[in-house]
């Protein structure tokens, strides 16, 4: 977390959890806390590090960006 009144470092996270909410649950009812712990899961992997691209990572998904660095 950021200093008070500095919100540069919680940008991303707030831009994550914003992604999660609207593009993930906000469409979902869990009938179960390991329901939803597993959807979110299923989201993480399988798309939001996977396929989405980030402009904080010149647009490439995280997973791309990571091989760059190991090549």
């Amino acid at each position: 977390m950021s200093w008070r009144d500095e919100c540069w470092d919680t940008a991303a996270m707030e831009s994550f959890f914003s992604s999660l909410r609207t593009k993930r649950t906000s469409r979902k009812v869990y009938r179960a806390r390991e329901e939803a712990r597993l959807d979110v899961f299923d989201y993480i992997e399988r798309f939001y590090n996977s396929v989405r691209k980030h402009s904080e990572l010149d647009f490439l998904s995280p997973v791309q960006f990571e091989e760059g660095l190991k090549g």
